[in-house]
């Protein structure tokens, strides 16, 4: 007997996957395309948009409403630490991920605590740049094994020791100058580096000079050259 049950034909149902939108602040061109290539092959995410400056990197944010900001430390004017304290100060939940040449002993935690949620470098970005990304967005902080290790090790020596180190007193651009300095830039190369004037650059020397309380330039460069040895050690 037939069946009095009439059964709809299958349906085939299509599921939109939800794109998470990525914003990429970096100064150089050929490097953004590069990321920006890499997570567009992911069918969950999205690059919304690009931007080369703080003041863009903000524009671009109040307009699109990114899922996570990727940034650069190093940027013209303002730069990547200060942005994430500019970006999360209007966006509190903006999740940031600092992509950067800076080896993470020396940018890592003040990038953390000035409110990033992750620290890759550059020469490990084409491999690791995806995961980072997935991390950050499920709320997770990351950082390279190698990097939460020396955190810990930090840690200790700082509680034992009861002091941190010399350069805590040092502003994010200071710091970036010592580092250079530490590797034999001069003056005018320093400039070129930061996108910043010859005139900025021996202002933060005189600061750096100054509260870390060396007597001339040469101490100064001395110390520089033996603490990015020791960092990078």
């Amino acid at each position: 007997m037939p069946s009095n049950t009439l059964e709809s034909p299958p349906v085939a149902v299509q599921t939109a996957i939800a794109q998470r939108k990525i914003l990429i602040v970096d100064d150089h061109p050929v490097f953004r395309h590069g990321i920006a290539a890499l997570i567009s092959a992911e069918k969950d995410l999205t690059v919304c948009g690009e931007a080369e400056s703080a003041p863009a990197a903000l524009d671009v944010m109040r307009r699109l409403k990114p899922d996570l900001a990727v940034l650069d430390i190093s940027l013209q004017g303002t730069n990547g630490i200060e942005l994430i304290k500019l970006m999360r100060s209007e966006q509190p939940r903006l999740p940031v991920l600092i992509l950067s040449m800076h080896d993470e002993s020396l940018y890592a935690l003040r990038a953390l605590r000035a409110g990033a949620k992750g620290y890759l470098m550059k020469a490990e970005a084409m491999t690791q740049v995806v995961n980072a990304l997935r991390k950050v967005l499920n709320g997770e902080i990351y950082v390279s094994p190698r990097f939460s290790e020396r955190l810990i090790f930090k840690a200790i020596q700082s509680l034992e020791g009861g002091m941190g180190s010399p350069v805590d007193k040092l502003s994010d651009r200071e710091l970036e100058v010592l580092q250079l300095l530490g590797k034999g830039f001069g003056t005018r190369e320093i400039a070129n580096e930061l996108h910043l004037s010859v005139k900025t650059i021996e202002t933060h020397r005189a600061h750096i000079k100054e509260k870390l309380g060396f007597k001339d330039a040469g101490e100064m460069v001395r110390f520089a050259i033996d603490w990015v040895a020791q960092e990078l050690g």
